[in-house]
């Protein structure tokens, strides 16, 4: 016999349920977290508050507005000692990105050279790329700073040394003890229309390179890339440079009784920065680079050899684009390495972010609060920078599936 029973009651909610009931508890959960970490914030900001007023303090950023009164010895832009904090701040932050840029590149590089030698065939070769690997990353990045800066002080000769032009390498450039002195440009009026015509070239190499790879990939035929793009980012900027009248010149240092006269000085803390940062994180590079190629299949090398390709242009067409896929994450992770530990320049006396901003502005202004959290900021705002444009490279490079 078949009964019909009647169907159960709707039952409305219940506050127990925001606990056990699977459906609201990670809502509970949530809900607590955010109010819990609100209440920690509202509890900083208000000790800190109190804590000001205490000192006899306030939250102003009206220091940037103020005289700095100190001079900087290495600048990208004009700037005197009478200048604001403001601008100090903006000429440390000009010197970080500098160095930081010089660094990643030549890391980069120095990281893929030492990372496939490593897999050489050659015991001499792989032996010494092992030894300045495990070297350069079982060492503090402080210690390798002050060596090389020690280094590159101690050997080179003191600029009174150089009697006369000839004495310098080109009769131009002088490595002393104080820095490297260089050639200064000096840029003429029509110098904006050369600048623009040099970035036109390298746009038409991006363009050349795209489509020789686009054609390689759908006929076979491999065009002669290099040369080409050399010719490229020559011959136009240099045609345009004498059809303009030269609008570049060079200003020659000249030796002096302790220093050279005119010309352009690298200071001896840069280069001393930019060694020590680019070995150093190199060498990490190097490891993340080896760890890549030997997680590409032996066959895809052994294919390719059957095909008739030689070794450099298997590395280069076939295990390197795949290797990349497992390279480009832990490479954008040195990148902020390299970025965050450039902030240990003060000790070889080299004015960056946070040896201006984070260092005498503070002191001298005693706002040691707001400086610190504009210098996090800045490295923050940098960080994300060079992440998401690495990212995006990591999208392009990245294999595809369906």
């Amino acid at each position: 016999m078949t009964t019909i029973s009647d169907p159960p009651a709707r039952q409305g909610f219940r506050p127990s349920q925001l606990i056990y009931d699977t459906r609201y508890r990670s809502l509970t959960i949530q809900v607590v977290a955010m109010i819990l970490l609100m209440l920690a914030a509202s509890w900083l900001v208000s000790n800190t508050i109190q804590n000001l007023e205490s000192l006899g303090k306030d939250f102003d950023f009206g220091f940037l507005g103020q005289s700095a009164g100190y001079d900087i010895n290495q600048r990208l832009i004009p700037y005197e000692n009478q200048d604001t904090h403001g601008r100090a701040a903006l000429v440390g932050i000009l010197n970080t990105i500098l160095v930081a840029f010089m660094g990643c590149a030549l890391a980069t590089v120095l990281g893929v050279i030492a990372g496939v030698l490593r897999l050489s065939s050659n015991w001499v070769v792989s032996r010494l790329i092992s030894v300045y690997v495990e070297g350069f990353r079982n060492v503090p990045l402080l210690l390798w700073i002050i060596l090389i800066f020690a280094v590159v002080n101690e050997s080179m000769p003191h600029p009174r040394d150089f009697a006369s032009t000839s004495d310098m390498f080109l009769n131009s450039i002088a490595v002393t003890r104080q820095g490297t002195w260089l050639p200064a440009p000096i840029f003429g009026n029509l110098s904006g229309i050369l600048l623009i015509v040099f970035l036109a070239s390298l746009v038409a190499i991006y363009g050349f390179r795209y489509w020789a790879r686009k054609r390689q990939e759908a006929t076979g035929e491999i065009l002669p890339v290099f040369r080409i793009s050399l010719a490229l980012f020559i011959l136009p900027t240099l045609i345009a440079y004498f059809i303009l009248g030269m609008p570049i010149s060079l200003d020659y240092p000249e030796p002096g009784r302790f220093r050279f006269e005119g010309g352009l000085l690298i200071r001896n803390s840069l280069i001393a920065l930019w060694l020590a940062l680019s070995l150093y994180t190199g060498a990490f590079i190097a490891e993340i680079v080896r760890s890549g190629i030997l997680s590409v299949s032996k066959g895809q090398s052994e294919a390719s050899f059957a095909l008739g390709l030689r070794p450099n242009r298997t590395m280069n067409l076939v295990i390197l684009p795949q290797a990349m896929r497992v390279i480009v994450p832990p490479l954008i992770s040195q990148f902020l390495n390299l970025t965050k530990n450039s902030s240990l320049a003060i000790a070889v006396g080299y004015m960056d972010v946070r040896a201006t901003l984070g260092g005498i502005t503070i002191n001298q202004t005693g706002r040691e609060l707001e400086g610190m959290l504009l210098l996090g900021l800045f490295y923050l705002v940098l960080s994300l920078v060079i992440s998401g444009v690495m990212n995006l490279y990591n999208n392009r490079v990245k294999l595809k599936e369906r």
